[in-house]
């Protein structure tokens, strides 16, 4: 059995790859240039073949040349990268002219398209990985305090509107007030930039509390074939560097990328991670 696996940055498609082989899965990697890590080579992929973002027809024609008629796509390819100065192919911008809006549902689901059209059905990006999903509840030894939960309320109803528009998926709240959100930059540059806000706020002159509230959601009508939210170590590191307290996520819609070592470093923080 053959499947492919359109790998982007981070951990989640050595994720995907290490359980595709568990299940009897040869599979035929679509590298990244600008974003797949090395570490991919490592992994015992039946073939791997490195392009740039920018090159779609390349991408179809390994994957028709090796037999792939499913894949999945795994881990981020930052939106700013896709507007950059990488050069998209003849079939690539034909695409991004079609689209009377560029945001990362319809430019992803307009990909997907194109991959059906060519007889490559894309999957869930979870699918193999569903343990990984974030269960309900507090999954720290602390609890959030009565401030964090007014913080996750206030964040939720932000987010929501926001994810309705695929604008971002992660806002950062203090005391109740928006300090930052998600755009083109990605999650961590988001949390690193709220506390870059706070601290820029002297002395005792600020009526709001340093410690952030992260709220991070899926979207409404969230495609698990791609985009999902996922929760990594490094989330934990930029949230502690930048002085957020609390992370609020969506049960069953948001992957734990590193499992027990995410809580596990999240309680030496003193971070609390809820998932409603």
């Amino acid at each position: 059995m053959v499947i492919g696996l359109i790998a982007g940055n981070g951990r989640f498609p050595l994720l995907v790859l290490d359980a595709a082989r568990a299940a009897g899965y040869e599979v035929v990697v679509i590298a990244i240039k600008e974003e797949t890590s090395p570490e991919i080579e490592t992994r015992g992929a039946a073939s791997i073949h490195w392009l740039s973002l920018g090159e779609l027809s390349n991408l179809i024609e390994a994957f028709q040349r090796e037999g792939v008629h499913r894949a999945i796509m795994a881990g981020q390819v930052k939106h700013k990268q896709i507007f950059s100065a990488i050069r998209p192919d003849w079939r690539l911008a034909k695409l991004l002219l079609s689209l009377t809006t560029r945001n990362t549902d319809s430019l992803l689901g307009a990909v997907a398209k194109v991959l059906a059209d060519e007889g490559i059905t894309l999957e869930n990006s979870t699918w193999l990985l569903e343990p990984l999903l974030i269960k309900p509840g507090v999954l720290t030894r602390r609890a959030p305090t009565e401030q964090e939960r007014k913080n996750m309320d206030y964040g939720r109803s932000v987010a929501r509107q926001l994810a309705q528009h695929d604008i971002g998926q992660t806002v950062v709240i203090a005391e109740s007030a928006c300090v930052t959100v998600e755009a083109m930059e990605g999650t961590d540059a988001t949390i690193e930039r709220a506390g870059q806000v706070m601290g820029s706020l002297h002395g005792d002159a600020s009526t709001l509390s340093r410690a952030l509230t992260v709220v991070k959601i899926a979207k409404p009508n969230q495609d698990m074939r791609f985009d999902v939210p996922v929760v990594g170590l490094k989330t934990i590191e930029v949230m502690q560097a930048a002085g957020a307290t609390c992370l609020a996520v969506d049960a069953g819609k948001c992957l734990l990328l590193d499992g027990d070592k995410i809580v596990d470093a999240a309680n030496a923080a003193a971070i609390a991670i809820v998932a409603d």
